[in-house]
């Protein structure tokens, strides 16, 4: 019986099941590759078992973080994308949370050398409770992407002592130097005041859900703002939510200690999300 845990290596000749290490009986996509060299990676989900939503905007950001750590290597799309296809058809749950990390060189795990490493974990949906209720986040002045465009994954290993999921501290949001609202350590954030959306315009990485989201927005004729928000303008914006490709879109209700509009999920928000997996369940592709 398949393992719903799955590592592969993306070799010239195609996938290569790798077995698991002790300690990731039990863990996420991030957990089955923490031991590999620094890299670049993305994170993402299927729809309907075999398809993902906006894959080629998630290879263009790879690609973009890999002009910008100066690499000269370029990334293998069709390999890729090939090595996608075939490891979440065979997968045997409904849908599956997939990472997919690119490094400088080749590197050898278990006899096998690849320059690409793709994880599966099952997909998990954010709990309904707390989609229907909402979630609060903490602060983490202390935590900042050093080049905020590049999905490294050392950030990834920078982040993982904070925790993540629980409905009172559900994530935690960086600050530039001057207190002013950038991301989540795993997430974009944005808000709402009245029918405008307020997003970080630079300073924050590039979301691909979030730019699903702002691509739907004025189809509902919400109008699009990107500013960083003060911590003291909290208490202005009426509703608030981060955004990820492995939750799609969560609402939140509180930030630090400032309540956000009305202390629940607003209508705009849930617009929104209604939207966005509409959206999803009709534009999502195979990776071949």
């Amino acid at each position: 019986m398949a393992s719903d845990l799955q590592l592969f290596a993306l070799t010239s000749d195609g996938l290569r099941p790798l077995a698991l290490e002790a300690g990731t009986g039990t863990g996420t996509v991030h957990d089955l590759l923490e031991r590999l060299p620094g890299g670049v990676y993305s994170a993402l989900r299927t729809f309907g078992h075999d398809r993902f939503l906006w894959l080629a905007e998630h290879l263009a950001r790879t690609e973009r973080s890999l002009s910008g750590l100066g690499w000269e290597k370029r990334l293998d799309r069709a390999r890729l994308c090939a090595g996608l296809d075939a490891a979440v058809r065979a997968y045997p749950l409904a849908e599956a949370r997939v990472r997919f990390d690119v490094l400088c060189a080749a590197h050898s795990v278990q006899d096998t050398s690849a320059d690409m490493f793709l994880a599966l974990s099952p997909f998990v949906p954010v709990p309904e409770k707390l989609v229907r209720e909402g979630v609060a986040l903490d602060f983490a002045p202390h935590l900042r992407r050093a080049q905020p465009l590049i999905k490294t994954t050392d950030f990834v290993r920078e982040r993982k002592p904070l925790p993540l999921g629980a409905q009172q501290r559900y994530e935690h949001v960086m600050v530039d130097g001057d207190d002013r609202l950038l991301e989540c350590s795993s997430s974009n954030l944005a808000f709402f005041r009245g029918d405008e959306l307020v997003t970080a315009g630079d300073g924050v990485l590039e979301g691909i859900t979030l730019m699903v989201l702002l691509h739907l927005a004025p189809r509902l004729g919400l109008r699009i703002r990107r500013e960083r928000l003060r911590r003291a303008e909290l208490a202005s914006v009426d509703e608030c939510f981060l955004s990820s490709s492995a939750r799609g879109v969560v609402p939140v209700v509180r930030v630090g200690e400032q309540r956000i509009g009305g202390g629940q999920p607003g209508e705009r928000t849930q617009r929104l999300t209604a939207a966005y997996y509409e959206y999803a369940e009709r534009e999502a592709r195979r990776a071949v």
